[in-house]
């Protein structure tokens, strides 16, 4: 067993490279002892430091940043699409059906068969697979397959025998709100605890290979299971690779204590997905007659949030639709009445998604010191005139979705993750994706939107200490293969100036849309190296 916790006592330099510090913009090398920066500088002050080190690693002109926050993943999902079924590359229902057939007859030994990512918005046949197609292509086993937003499922009959509880309306509609969490529970619970470890180091290995240093597993009852929870837990406590903080989406507070979590926060429901109609609006759906459906109100909001603050835990919850974001909004600020609202700002309470937000919604999280935990990615899935967001809401509605720029704006504290397996392990993607939002009001710069998603993870957590790389912070870094770097706003407005030194700011690679993004060549958790790109 690898004891991960374990510092490094020796002594690394590196140097020839282009280093990502604060601390000196024009930083080319970096000392790392016993799992700390413990110095960043020029590449002439690194001759003093080479004959007293254990290790020197020259760079070749590569690049060393921080290494990225993922703050929002379900660590299992993520790891059964790497290495299950994987609908998300599925142009049509018929490919989809397909590739179930072909998935099944790979794996006659599974109990379950579990797929992920469809999404019949992009389909020319715009509906999703009915349960008579899936029962023929399966073969009569059991199947879960769930929406790419993971609000709601296809599933077989024979999956259904197994919770005789649930009795769906129909045969052409998908499973949502309690009969989906039902089903979901029954096809995870078939899961053996090999598969399930199998998945969770797949998940893990591949964000270390992303450069990912750190996630923030969002488990629940109504999401996993304690077992899936405190497994993965253990499993990253005793393998190199990234850091895991465990949020547990539950009321039940000793509980959340007893499995270690750092939070009852992450996916406690307010609401569902826009995708799956069950996001919660003020006005109805444009393409429904009706406004989706709300889990908790806002007294539950704040009940919850006074006990967490008592308890010296974090809370947070999933809002996405605009009534639900207010009554998380309105939750919070009742518990500040009751408990103080210097206590709920220092607590750091966190809200997942928070995509339609308001001016009044965005200026309360600022007020009341609220983190948002958002996903760039979903505006390059969704966003758009002829995306699925305007397809849910209407384009006037559509385009004031993940206002970046105005939360950034108002102070409030963003922090970046992928919702993997909703959307990929992508940290430069998702730093893309923010700053070039398909709302061209909504983007902000490069330099900001990487900062959500290093620091942003760590400040997340209550730690201002890390996810930046100068002296006594953690060694927590990836080493980038990339082009040119240089300092990239939402506009032309710095284009003039972005590579003179003279700006003071460190650069970035060049991530407009259509180039190439950075490779991973090494990421470093610790002090420790957790990933290393093979050669050749």
């Amino acid at each position: 067993m690898t004891d991960r916790t374990a510092t490094p006592a020796h002594t690394v330099l590196l140097r020839g490279g282009e280093v990502h510090s604060p601390a000196d913009p024009f930083a080319t090398a970096m000392v790392v002892e016993r799992g700390h920066i413990a110095w960043v500088g020029s590449e002439g002050a690194a001759d003093a430091f080479a004959p007293g080190v254990d290790e020197v690693v020259d760079l070749g002109g590569a690049l060393v940043t921080p290494a990225f926050t993922d703050a929002h993943v379900h660590a299992t999902s993520t790891g059964l699409a790497l290495t299950g079924l994987d609908l998300s590359t599925a142009r049509s229902l018929a490919e989809a059906l397909d590739l179930v057939r072909a998935y099944a007859a790979r794996r006659p030994a599974d109990r379950v068969l579990l797929g992920h990512g469809w999404d019949a918005a992009r389909w020319p046949e715009r509906r999703a697979p009915r349960r008579s197609e899936l029962d023929e292509a399966a073969g009569g086993r059991p199947l879960y397959l769930s929406r790419v937003d993971v609000h709601s499922a296809v599933v077989t009959t024979a999956l259904l025998d197994l919770v005789p509880h649930v009795h769906p309306h129909g045969d052409d509609e998908p499973l949502t709100k309690d009969d989906h969490h039902a089903v979901r529970r029954a096809a995870l619970d078939a899961l053996t605890p090999s598969q399930r470890a199998e998945a969770q180091r797949a998940a893990l290995d591949r964000a270390a290979s992303l450069g990912i240093g750190s996630v923030h597993e969002c488990g629940g009852p109504e999401i996993s299971s304690p077992e899936d929870f405190a497994g993965l837990l253990a499993l990253a406590a005793e393998r190199p690779g990234p850091r895991v903080h465990g949020y547990w989406a539950d009321r039940d507070l000793v509980l959340a204590r007893e499995l270690g979590a750092v939070g009852a926060a992450g996916d406690l429901f307010v609401d569902g997905a826009l995708g799956s109609h069950t996001a919660c609006l003020h006005a109805p759906y444009a393409d429904a007659a009706h406004t989706g459906t709300g889990y908790l109100d806002a007294a539950e909001v704040a009940a919850h949030v006074a006990a967490c603050t008592e308890e010296g835990l974090q809370a947070g919850f999933h809002a996405i639709g605009d009534a639900a974001v207010t009554a998380v909004v309105e939750g919070v600020r009742a518990a500040a009445e009751k408990v103080g609202l210097d206590r709920v700002r220092a607590a750091r309470h966190r809200v997942e998604h928070a995509e339609m937000m308001t001016p009044q919604t965005i200026a309360a999280f600022a007020e009341l010191g609220l983190t948002a935990s958002v996903q760039p990615a979903f505006d390059a899935a969704w966003g758009g005139e002829d995306g699925m967001y305007a397809d849910r809401l209407g384009a006037e509605r559509a385009r004031t979705l993940n206002p970046y720029a105005a939360m950034l704006k108002a102070g409030v504290p963003l922090a970046f993750g992928s919702d993997a397996p909703v959307t990929p392990l992508d940290p430069w993607g998702t730093v893309r994706a923010a700053a070039f939002h398909r709302t061209p009001e909504h983007r902000i710069s490069v330099r900001a939107a990487f900062a959500a998603h290093t620091r942003g993870g760590w400040r997340a957590l209550g730690r201002d200490d890390a996810g930046i790389l100068v002296p006594g912070a953690p060694a927590d870094y990836a080493v980038w293969q990339t082009g040119e770097l240089v300092v990239q706003a939402p506009d032309d407005r710095v284009a003039r100036w972005s590579t003179d030194p003279r700006s003071g700011t460190p650069g970035l690679p060049d991530l407009s849309p259509g180039g190439e993004l950075p490779v991973c060549l090494k990421t470093v958790v610790g002090g420790r190296e957790v990933f290393v790109r093979p050669q050749g």
